[in-house]
């Protein structure tokens, strides 16, 4: 009866699951489902395709950030998406094909940066790289900073559950 009546969940990734029939009482579960993170109630009058575009983005995010150069050290404005453990970014939000995706899986650390004559600036450490972005507004890199942690951490809680499971 719940479900039947809230039927929208999201992930912990981001993915919203719209249920079409009531979730039943006995199910086995298994193991590689995701966590449910938000329970939403569909509002009266609205169909599944007017929710799901309109429902809150779970651990995802997009908008132009300014990205420093990796060779000439310039400044260029790109737009970035982050879904599930990824963050690409594109030429501009029109462009299909990233001009390369990041595997955040491989991230040490997202930081404030202060080094840049930039404001507003924060940095992604890769063992190979790291990468300097820059937002419009204080808020804005905020806002980056805090999912990209968020993002980190959930990283990091997945792979000590793995270490459990094989250790024991």
């Amino acid at each position: 009866m719940h479900f039947a009546n809230q039927p929208l969940i999201g992930s912990e990734t981001g993915t919203l699951i719209v249920l079409k029939h009531p979730y039943p009482r006995q199910v086995e579960e298994p193991s590689i489902y995701e966590s449910v993170r938000v329970h939403t109630a569909m509002q009266t009058g609205r169909t599944e395709s007017d929710l799901v575009p309109n429902a809150p983005s779970l651990g995802t995010k997009e908008g132009y950030l300014i990205k420093q150069g990796k060779i000439v050290k310039n400044w260029k404005t790109r737009w970035f998406t982050l879904h599930r453990n990824e963050l690409k970014y594109f030429k501009d939000q029109t462009a299909t094909e990233p001009i390369r995706a990041l595997d955040l899986t491989e991230c040490s650390a997202v930081q404030f940066d202060y080094s840049q004559e930039r404001v507003n600036c924060f940095c992604l450490v890769f063992p190979l790289r790291t990468y300097y972005l820059c937002a419009k507004t204080g808020i804005e890199a905020d806002e980056w900073i805090k999912i990209l942690r968020w993002k980190l951490s959930q990283i990091r809680k997945q792979l000590e559950e793995r270490n459990a499971t094989l250790s024991s």
